[in-house]
């Protein structure tokens, strides 16, 4: 609980220090210089463009609104599979505390059946695990541990699967970002070499470009923290998985095969 609070806190400074920079830039824009012709004669500033959000939005034209949309999916992509990663690799649903009691009373019995018919009622990943070794008892305890660990395997592969999405959301953020701030600098070069320099309204198509990769910056740094945190409470639960595994089946470690 503490790392997710601490990652919700440097996720809203990092969101909140880009979206204070757009007030702050908006009063420099204003308090600009006054612009001054060839022949030294004072003109008339430009009037101040818009410097809200929504302006650097729609500033971009068709493709900059597009990359906005697919920056804001994939910030909402990340929330909806970090908050599945944390549903998921709970010690609860992963390896239930019911089920290892219920298991490891039917192991002191000796009643490998009702230990199989638990794991049957049960579909947390320990489960699949335990049942996956319990299969193979008549083979002897070398393939129940084999059986075991290639169950583990798929499971930590499957969870990881699911974790990865994070990542590859933090990895695709900056790069729509970057792509948005390409766009935003091609379209500013255009716009120079159709009606010249002016340097107010030259900064502000910049600023507006480069946000583009704050906003990416911001969907991909909080993504980041959340799978880090995510990845090694799944290492963890795997490593505590293998003990209470290795716990539970050691009773079948003088197991013997009668070849009939």
């Amino acid at each position: 609980m503490k790392k997710l609070m601490m990652a919700l806190a440097v996720s809203a400074l990092v969101f909140g220090a880009v979206m204070t920079a757009t007030p702050a830039y908006a009063q420099d824009a204003g308090a600009t210089g006054e612009l001054v012709t060839a022949d030294g004669q004072k003109a008339e500033a430009a009037a101040p463009q818009g410097t809200s959000f929504i302006d650097v939005v729609l500033g971009g034209g068709i493709v900059g609104f597009i990359l906005w949309l697919a920056l804001f999916a994939s910030g909402g992509f990340a929330i909806y599979f970090i908050v599945d990663g944390y549903i998921l690799v709970r010690p609860a649903k992963i390896m239930p505390q019911a089920l290892i009691d219920q298991v490891k009373e039917a192991m002191d019995q000796g009643d490998v059946m009702k230990a199989i018919e638990i794991c049957d009622n049960d579909p947390s990943s320990m489960a699949k695990i335990l049942k996956a070794g319990f299969s193979h008892v008549e083979e002897g305890f070398d393939v129940i541990d084999e059986a075991i660990s290639a169950a583990g395997d798929l499971e930590i592969e499957y969870m990881m699967q699911r974790l990865n999405w994070i990542q590859i959301c933090s990895s695709l953020a900056p790069m729509l970002g970057l792509l948005g701030t390409v766009q935003g600098m091609i379209l500013t070069f255009a716009s120079i070499a159709l009606t010249g320099v002016e340097i107010s309204s030259l900064s502000l198509t910049i600023s507006q470009a480069l946000y583009t990769t704050a906003g990416g910056l911001c969907t991909a740094i909080p993504a980041i923290m959340f799978f880090c945190i995510l990845r090694n409470s799944a290492n963890r639960l795997v490593l505590r998985m293998t003990v209470v595994t290795g716990d539970i089946i050691k009773n079948l470690r003088n197991v013997e095969v009668v070849e009939g």
